[in-house]
């Protein structure tokens, strides 16, 4: 297949699902796009390590349940070698939070994204960007408002997430929102949102994960800039996570 000349790098990846026709559609979907190309297919988690190890891929697409070693049984050992991107059918919490935790740079669902979004996912992984379609942001959303704050369970999740560079499990093991805390001036749902534009989520991200339009997040987002006195995401991370420098108060002088 003739590919045209991009300024952008071609993606190498590896795809790893038991099903042979979900892997054929995922290789022909992705190898259709100028700036990806597939390397190999995996039918199980351990092929898949042999694979990553071998041909050391930008990213790894990466099936939940696969007989022999599943996704998240391989989990740990592919993180160091290359991004991990779930892509599955298993959409429940509590196996979201569990591939997040174990170092997934995201997690798609089945269904829940198109051609273009499946690209755009793979490209955000690779740069270190979270990538959630709705199932997966819900599932994170419940983890941020049902995790008893600074508990020992809290820590023991935080302490057994891979160590990392970018490790997206780790930055969310550290929203705790303290401002919320202490009398947030934010309402429950301005909260949520505010959730998880910490986690890292865009727009889409967020109005699909609150099934809303992304104009009434941005509407959002504009009052809680102005609820934060803060004029970027990256000011109101801090401020929401408690982060933010505090004001140095001026000196007097003696007389």
């Amino acid at each position: 297949m003739m590919r045209q000349q991009t300024d952008r790098p071609v993606l190498r990846v590896v795809v790893a699902d038991d099903n042979p026709v979900v892997r054929a559609g995922l290789t022909a979907l992705l190898d259709g796009r100028e700036e990806v190309r597939v390397v190999a297919e995996a039918s199980d988690g351990r092929e898949a390590q042999e694979m990553t190890r071998r041909h050391r891929p930008d990213l790894v697409l990466l099936d939940v349940r696969m007989p022999g070693v599943d996704g998240l049984t391989a989990l740990p050992d592919l993180v160091p070698l290359a991004p991990v991107l779930m892509l599955t059918y298993s959409g429940e919490s509590e196996v979201v939070r569990e591939a997040l935790r174990r170092g997934a740079g995201g997690y798609l669902v089945h269904g829940e994204f198109t051609a273009d979004q499946l690209v755009t996912a793979v490209r955000d992984v690779v740069a270190g960007r979270a990538h959630l379609t709705p199932t997966a942001a819900t599932a994170v959303v419940g983890e941020l408002r049902g995790q008893p704050r600074g508990s020992a369970e809290a820590h023991a999740k935080r302490s057994t997430a891979p160590n990392t560079p970018g490790n997206f499990p780790e930055q969310l093991s550290q929203v705790q929102s303290p401002v919320g805390q202490l009398g947030s001036p934010l309402s429950a749902r301005e909260a949520e949102i505010m959730d998880l534009i910490a986690t890292g989520l865009n727009n889409h991200q967020i109005a699909a994960a609150c099934f809303i339009s992304e104009k009434t997040v941005k509407n959002h987002i504009n009052r809680i800039f102005a609820k934060l006195h803060c004029a970027t995401r990256t000011e109101a991370t801090a401020k929401w996570l408690g982060t933010a420098p505090r004001p140095t108060p001026p000196s007097r002088e003696v007389g």
